[in-house]
């Protein structure tokens, strides 16, 4: 584990939500199972194996060590989560999590909640993401946004601080969908979100009459079991997306499955709906750098055609 303590020896004193250590690139053999993240005041060591407490202990010290480095005298805070064959173990090891749990990214406010569940509200994965949205609609004020799977409406946030006119959010958990709508609250949003904690499949009534949209997100889980499943459901949307695009439009498709690689999403677009083009794939944040791009999070740009190219391949 010595390339995450090495990490930590060499962090600064973070002040938004980040990435600390990605030890599941496997950039670092040896320590493919460990992942930190700062969630200030709080940092989280997630481990996708069992921990001994020799190597706990050393987290701790690490820890402390670097923060009386940083900011002499502040109380060290930090949790401890064990994702293992299934199960979930989530531990406070030495200080304590705000009530509230307010983290900041690129001027945005979210809640969180580290101690309850295997998700906290907030993934930093997805920054770079969320920073494409925030300049694609700031260059194109009064977008309407749909985000499809909007978990705790991080990106409806963005579009709104941006400029969209309306953000559509789709997700078929209530419990997230209330916190999506704390964030709003949070970030002086009053208008503008409406929110939907209904299964998009049996929604699309309601997504079609708020459309067309000028931007989709879609940004599902990879594989929920009795709600989405990739392989086999991806599919599902792909084709329903030339039809809810407004011409020129633009989808932001989101997978993060390492057993899928990009070729998944290209050649699912190009068979199911071949008249949006692929403009690029937005990178990864530095620190989420992997041994294959293609197992690392995948979220590529497609664009509707314009009027007029849409009529030109309509008389061809």
């Amino acid at each position: 584990m010595q390339a995450l303590l090495n990490a930590i020896a060499q962090m600064e004193l973070a002040t938004d939500a980040q990435r600390i250590f990605h030890g599941r690139g496997g950039m670092y053999p040896g320590c493919e199972h460990w992942v930190l993240d700062a969630f200030p005041p709080v940092w989280v060591l997630t481990s996708f194996e069992p921990s001994t407490e020799e190597e706990l202990a050393a987290v701790h010290t690490a820890l402390a060590q670097r923060l009386e480095q940083l900011a002499p005298g502040q109380t060290l805070n930090w949790v401890y989560q064990c994702r293992s064959k299934g199960q979930t173990e989530t531990r406070l090891m030495a200080g304590e999590v705000p009530t509230p749990h307010v983290v900041t990214e690129s001027g945005a406010r979210y809640l969180l909640h580290l101690l309850k569940g295997q998700n906290h509200g907030f993934f930093p994965d997805m920054a770079e993401g969320r920073r494409w949205v925030r300049t694609h609609v700031a260059n194109q004020p009064g977008a309407r946004v749909l985000n499809l799977f909007a978990y705790t409406c991080a990106f409806s946030v963005v579009a709104l601080q941006a400029g969209a006119k309306q953000v559509v959010n789709v997700d078929m958990s209530h419990g997230a969908i209330t916190i999506g709508q704390q964030n709003h609250q949070l970030n002086g949003l009053r208008a503008g979100a409406s929110f939907l904690p209904h299964d998009i499949f049996s929604t699309w009534g309601k997504i079609t009459r708020g459309g067309p949209y000028d931007l989709i997100i879609v940004d599902p889980p990879s594989y929920q079991k009795g709600s989405f499943v990739a392989t086999k459901d991806y599919a599902r949307l792909m084709r329903r997306l030339p039809d809810l695009l407004m011409h020129g439009g633009h989808v932001l498709l989101c997978l993060n499955a390492p057993e899928l690689g990009v070729g998944f999403l290209r050649d699912a677009m190009q068979e199911l709906a071949p008249e949006l083009s692929f403009v690029e794939r937005v990178s990864n944040p530095s620190v989420f750098a992997d041994v294959s791009e293609d197992r690392a999070l995948k979220v590529l740009v497609y664009r509707a055609p314009d009027a007029d190219q849409a009529a030109s391949a309509v008389n061809q």
